[in-house]
């Protein structure tokens, strides 16, 4: 069955508890949030296909995505807690591995990880850190994680890490937390493939979608990976129709946002609930 999520990144931080409380009463599976550590005044580029300039600038607000999802845990009983997607080649594995554990605690196991290898070069010129070199960083962050996250002692002697024998307890709630990775370059498609459990496209459109995640496919078989992988779309799903042409296409997750501006948050939600999630065969 299509599982539908709900992005909160529209909503304003004082709200985010009630919306997503309102999610889960709906019929919600996920409430999900992006993330970003610092934004540059001099900022180029642009995730999106066909753009040049950056869909944000320096006055924008960010938040710490797990002490946002922490809040949110706090508050609900089921619903996921995701980010599309967390930058994960800017932390150390420590770092994101130990967020990563106290939230699936506090959350009874509801988390879900979201990590892209980023596109905005001066956010890794910030914080001192090699943007050429971020695809191989961020390979090796979700190794050392997942390690962290599974093993009793770990060490590690890698390109971009390096620590002797170590602890790390506790680990996550009902063993790792799934990692979906973002992208759609060749590079991030094979990321998924070979170290993902799911895959977040975020340029393909719909009628792209079926060869994307067949490719995705084809290079996790390559690897020698047979599980299936679960693909997320951020999506324009404002009907049941719209869910199962997407559900052809092969997503099976789409997050959504069903309101305009904040004020009209709550009564979206229960709307889209009443209008979609409840008519879902």
């Amino acid at each position: 069955m299509m599982k539908v999520g709900l992005m909160l990144s529209a909503v304003n931080p004082r709200f985010w508890v009630d919306a997503a409380r309102a999610a889960e009463e709906a019929g919600f599976e996920s409430v999900w949030l992006p993330e970003h550590l610092v934004f540059p005044v001099a900022m180029s580029g642009s995730p999106h296909t066909g753009h040049d300039e950056p869909p944000v600038d320096a006055r924008v607000p960010a938040y710490d995505v797990f002490v946002a999802l922490a809040l949110v845990a706090g508050h609900t009983e089921s619903i996921k807690l995701a980010t599309n997607v967390y930058n994960i080649g800017l932390r150390h594995p420590f770092v994101t591995a130990r967020a990563v554990t106290t939230l699936s605690m506090i959350s009874g196991g509801r988390v879900e990880l979201g990590v892209g290898a980023s596109w905005l070069k001066e956010e890794w010129d910030a914080v001192g850190l090699d943007f050429s070199t971020r695809g191989r960083r961020v390979d090796e962050a979700i190794t050392v994680c997942r390690r962290l996250w599974t093993e009793d002692v770990i060490e590690h002697h890698g390109e971009f890490f390096d620590f002797q024998p170590v602890g790390f307890e506790p680990k996550p709630v009902n063993g790792p937390p799934p990692i979906l990775v973002g992208g759609d370059s060749p590079a991030a498609m094979s990321r998924a493939a070979r170290l993902g459990d799911g895959w977040l496209p975020m340029n393909h459109s719909l009628s792209q979608l079926p060869a994307g995640i067949e490719r995705v496919a084809e290079l996790r078989r390559r690897a020698g990976r047979e599980d299936p992988i679960e693909v997320t779309v951020a999506g324009d799903a404002q009907s049941v129709a719209d869910l199962h042409a997407y559900d052809r296409a092969g997503v099976r997750r789409v997050i959504v946002r069903p309101f305009a501006s904040s004020r009209e948050a709550l009564d979206g939600i229960r709307r889209y609930g009443e209008d979609v999630l409840a008519k879902m065969g």
